[in-house]
């Protein structure tokens, strides 16, 4: 029997009952993805016109080199996924809140820990479908893709995810009266992060202030992970640093994230 604990204050604060809560949080925030697969395939849409309008402008550029240009490009692209598709998730949890269901899951018998990383693990599933559908439209067109180090990029991505995604949240959480907060950030420093990543323009040739906003990007290093990873070079340095930056972010995310979610009223 389940006991019932103050907000804030459950059962959830002991390992099993933290996992088997996070579990359910997992479980909650998928069923909508399950029901409505379309959100996801829309979502796709911006990374995917990228790839489509951007990518022939490259190539033009590169001399015609489609295979090349690929290469260098998709996986790039992949990283935009996981940095669109997690940046806004705050925004579904500024409506639980402006609608009052966020209100009734904090007193529920749940961990307020549990309540953050569910909702950041979830962001695991639609980054997954939607990197490998980008890699699935790319074969056709001369892109050449190392299947395990295709595993391993997506992997190093999930983890980056939940990090940002938990961010979204806690900014979500800090704006929860002023959605227009939350898009004001959002649309300040989403793209910024990606052209500061080098993941639409090489910025070998860019300014010195670029290189060092770039250094200190995590996306950069994610970037250049990501395209060793595909190319099947696990040795790469570029693949420890985006390990490194994918898992600094999430610690960061997660950390920030439970902090907010526990003073959550």
């Amino acid at each position: 029997m389940t006991t019932i604990a103050p907000a804030g204050t459950t059962a959830g604060t002991r390992p099993t009952g933290f996992l088997r809560d996070t579990a359910a949080v997992f479980v909650r925030e998928s069923k909508p993805l399950v029901r409505d697969p379309f959100s996801v395939m829309f979502s796709l849409v911006q990374p995917l016109v990228f790839l489509g309008l951007f990518g022939p402008l490259l190539i033009g550029a590169a001399g015609g080199d489609v295979a090349g240009t690929l290469q260098w490009f998709v996986p790039g692209i992949l990283v935009m996924v996981a940095l669109f598709g997690t940046a806004s998730t705050g925004a579904n949890l500024l409506f639980e809140m402006q609608t009052g269901s966020h209100e009734r899951t904090l007193v529920a018998p749940l961990s307020r820990s549990a309540l953050l990383v569910g909702r950041a693990l979830k962001e695991v599933v639609p980054l997954v479908v939607q990197g490998t559908i980008v890699v699935v439209v790319a074969v056709p067109f001369g892109f050449s893709v190392d299947v395990p180090g295709l595993v391993v990029g997506l992997a190093i991505l999930a983890v980056f995810g939940i990090g940002f995604g938990a961010l979204s949240y806690t900014l979500a959480l800090s704006c929860r009266n002023r959605d227009w907060m939350f898009w004001m950030v959002h649309q300040t420093l989403l793209f910024p992060l990606m052209i500061l990543s080098g993941m639409l323009l090489p910025l070998d040739d860019g300014p010195g202030w670029m290189k060092v906003a770039a250094a200190v990007n995590p996306l950069s290093y994610l970037v250049g992970a990501e395209r060793a990873l595909l190319a099947g070079d696990f040795g790469a340095p570029a693949v420890v640093g985006g390990a490194i930056a994918a898992i600094v972010t999430c610690a960061i995310g997660v950390l920030v994230g439970v902090r907010a979610m526990r003073r959550a009223s």
